[in-house]
């Protein structure tokens, strides 16, 4: 096989404006999900050390960008946009090579989408504001918006581009700084954003560090000078961020994982359908993201005929290189997760009363030396299974009956989850009905699309807190208020 990259490159961290190295002079190796065995890059090994380096630099930078007109910050933005919609494809190859993203389905998408969040954002820096409250002729009474002061916002590994815009424009336009920690198995696309953003942003502003959560991300959310944390990642660790930021009484929001109902009616067993769920599914990402439909909830009456029209567009879909455009499906991120999804399916597989109606892996064509992966689908699981429970975060799709309206609202909410939800019914009135009584942050009705800028993302129980990617998020998550009052 083609080196995926000639030359692998020796990146910096990006801290106070210069690109720089680990204090202890440490790399880690950025292997791509392409093959196995090559190295595509080295990053540095950040440390407690880097945390203090890269949060002084925020704070340094933080009185002036905050205190600019906020005209200014929006032209900024609008600028960081320009530059790095003309990078887009670039970045949509990085992404590919960095993440086994998809070019079609998601690396260009999650690049588009990174453009159009800093748009969106820079229009929305005059909303940064308060109120004046009536009151008596001798009083005035008003509030004032103030940024939280340096924001450490750690971003996954599933979908950088795209997460790195539910954080960034927001946090910057309110006029806080940033320290953001890249992934380790996918640093690169980050990495380069930031590069072109820090051509148009004050030193300081826009820090970027690598490593491993267990260091630098520790030292980052335990850091006395960070005043937010901005947590995407597992359930797992987001218990642990938010234990240790709330410990200190740091404002935080986490963004966590999920186990989405995907709940179709009788009255849409419809090819239109069909192609919504399959957007549900997430398969083009491998089921790598935490708004998967990964629970799909089928009424009886068209139980069978739904899974055969599902399962025979899943079977046009192609498992290939990342890079090309014909690929629907690229890798999974590494082996540890690879093996994984092979875990929950073998638990799966031993069930009683389990069908595997689609079993992608026996026609996949590619394998090694890349992590790639074919669909899933199995039917006759029980919503009590741990494969119906747990989040795989690969390309499983969990198929369980339903008959009763009430019953598959249990279903769906028993859960611990609470972060997506999708409803297909025709008839407007039950699925608005079905969807306010489903415990989720977000729920889709008669589609099965991704985030649109401008719409409040974030979860229920134990799926987060806080919301992002919105005008709520931004003053909610980014801002704090100050009541001023004056006698005159």
């Amino acid at each position: 096989m083609e080196a995926v990259v000639e030359h692998p490159r020796d990146w910096g961290m990006l801290i106070g404006g210069e690109w720089v190295d680990a204090v202890a002079g440490e790399r880690i190796d950025v292997i791509t999900p392409i093959d196995r065995h090559q190295v595509i890059a080295t990053v540095p090994r950040a440390r407690e050390a880097d945390a203090d380096r890269a949060v002084a630099a925020a704070r340094e930078a933080f009185p002036a960008w905050a205190q600019l007109p906020f005209t200014k910050r929006a032209r900024a933005l609008a600028q960081v946009a320009d530059r790095l919609e003309e990078a887009v494809e670039e970045l949509a190859v990085l992404t590919a090579i960095d993440t086994g993203n998809a070019i079609r389905t998601q690396a260009r998408p999650e690049g588009t989408m990174l453009v159009e969040s800093f748009r969106y954002f820079a229009g929305l820096a005059g909303e940064v504001k308060g109120v004046t409250l009536p009151t008596a002729p001798d009083q005035l009474q008003y509030t004032r918006r103030q940024p939280l002061g340096v924001v450490a916002a750690i971003l996954p590994w599933n979908s950088p581009l795209m997460i790195v815009a539910f954080k960034l424009p927001a946090l910057l336009v309110a006029g806080n700084t940033a320290v953001v920690k890249a992934a380790e198995d996918a640093p690169l696309s980050v990495l380069r954003m930031a590069e072109i953003a820090s051509e148009v942003l004050p030193p300081g502003v826009l820090n970027v560090v690598t490593g491993y959560g267990a260091e630098i991300g520790e030292s980052l959310v335990v850091h006395d000078d960070v005043d937010k944390v901005s947590f995407t990642g597992s359930t797992a660790v987001g218990f642990g961020v938010g234990a240790k930021a709330g410990g200190r009484l740091a404002h935080h929001s986490l963004e966590l994982g999920g186990k989405s109902p995907c709940i179709v009616y009788p009255d849409s067993c419809t090819d239109e359908v069909v192609e919504q769920v399959l957007l549900a599914s997430r398969f083009a990402r491998q089921s790598q993201s935490c708004t998967t439909g990964s629970r799909l909830f089928l009424h009886e009456d068209i139980h069978d005929e739904f899974l055969e029209k599902f399962v025979a567009r899943v079977a046009q879909l192609k498992v290939g290189d990342p890079r090309e455009e014909d690929s629907d499906i690229g890798c999974i991120i590494n082996a540890k997760q690879w093996e994984r999804v092979q875990g929950y399916i073998e638990d799966g597989l031993a069930q009683e009363g389990v069908r595997v109606v689609h079993d992608g892996r026996e026609s996949l064509t590619m394998g090694e030396p890349g992590f790639y992966h074919a669909p899933m689908v199995l039917a006759g699981v029980g919503n009590d299974w741990r494969i119906a429970r747990e989040e795989i975060f690969g390309p499983v799709l969990s198929v369980i009956p339903w008959r009763d309206e009430d019953e598959v609202v249990r279903m769906a909410n028993d859960t611990h989850y609470g972060l997506a939800a999708f409803v297909f019914c025709q008839d407007l009135g039950a699925a608005l009905r079905t969807a306010h009584r489903i415990d989720s942050g977000w729920v889709q009705v008669n589609q099965g699309g991704g985030q649109v800028v401008g719409q409040s993302y974030g979860g229920m129980k134990q799926s987060g807190l806080g919301r992002e990617f919105s005008l709520e998020g931004m003053l909610e998550g980014f801002t704090q208020i100050k009541q001023i009052n004056v006698k005159l």
